[in-house]
């Protein structure tokens, strides 16, 4: 489900990418910190939807040609008797005596009995044989080893850090504050602000932002943050810090009158591990 849930994020920052860049805090780019799990998750989901369009229907195998039906061996022991007795009649009108006529039919009819016995054994033969019958047994005793897979296919990945929500965390309330943090620093933003900015901010991302604010001059500029929706990914353990990557989602103009479009990326927020200071900005990671 969170594989579909980016997929589709990724398609809907593709086509609004160039609308939101122009008002949004990152300005559409991946700045700081990136979070190699958010980036491991991405990557999967596009494989996986890469994969569901190359894959193509099957054409089931032709269907082989019904074998030939066998001639019926008794119809032609009964027409072989037919033409002993026949035979024996002709014999009679040919003036032999009915004694040797009657001997001579019935040879003739043992004869005929034989053959068709002959065929009937052979018809059986036949079937019972497999095709491949000259070749039956051949290399029997001889174990083929199994082919060792290829280096790489389906090894399994080192383990890696774990990456997650503990239990004992306040997701609900650490999601309010990340909300709010998000409208507050995108108001800093528009009114170029770098006191605000650099309370909420990672001395590297404060350092973006204030250049990127020198580059536009005095230009302001006014973004509405229309809708907005939280989910907090993961929570790494990076020795000294903690690393909290936050999935925003949600729609934003870019300026007054416009209408407002989706936006979904990552903030990478970060805190040390042994406290003193609340949770700042460290990245911020586009989804495609």
């Amino acid at each position: 489900m969170k594989k579909t849930l980016i997929s589709l994020l990724l398609a809907l920052s593709a086509v609004s990418s160039t609308a939101v860049s122009a008002g949004s805090l990152s300005g559409g780019r991946s700045i700081g910190l990136q979070s190699a799990a958010v980036a491991a998750q991405v990557d999967a989901a596009q494989v996986d939807s890469a994969a569901q369009q190359e894959q193509a229907p099957v054409p089931a195998p032709a269907q082989p040609a019904p074998p030939a039906k066998p001639e019926n061996a008794v119809t032609g022991m009964l027409g072989g008797a037919l033409l002993g007795l026949g035979l024996g009649a002709v014999f009679a009108k040919m003036g032999i005596g009915p004694e040797m006529a009657s001997l001579l039919a019935t040879l003739l009819m043992l004869t005929l009995i034989a053959l068709a016995a002959l065929l009937v054994y052979r018809m059986v033969r036949r079937k019972d044989t497999p095709a491949n019958a000259p070749f039956a047994g051949a290399g029997q005793g001889k174990k083929t080893p199994a082919a060792a897979p290829p280096i790489g296919a389906k090894v399994p990945p080192a383990a890696a850090a774990p990456w997650g929500v503990p239990s004992t965390f306040d997701a609900d309330g650490f999601l309010r504050h990340a909300k709010a943090s998000f409208i507050r620093m995108q108001a800093a933003w528009d009114k170029a602000d770098v006191d605000d900015l650099r309370k909420f901010t990672t001395p590297q991302v404060f350092a973006e932002l204030s250049q990127q604010i020198v580059q536009r001059g005095a230009v302001g500029e006014v973004t509405e943050v229309v809708a907005i929706d939280a989910e907090l990914l993961g929570i790494e353990n990076m020795e000294k810090n903690f690393l909290a990557s936050v999935k925003f989602t949600g729609m934003l103009t870019s300026a007054p009158g416009t209408e407002a479009v989706p936006f979904a990326e990552v903030w990478n927020m970060s805190k040390p591990v042994a406290g003193g200071t609340g949770w700042v900005l460290a990245g911020i990671q586009q989804l495609s």
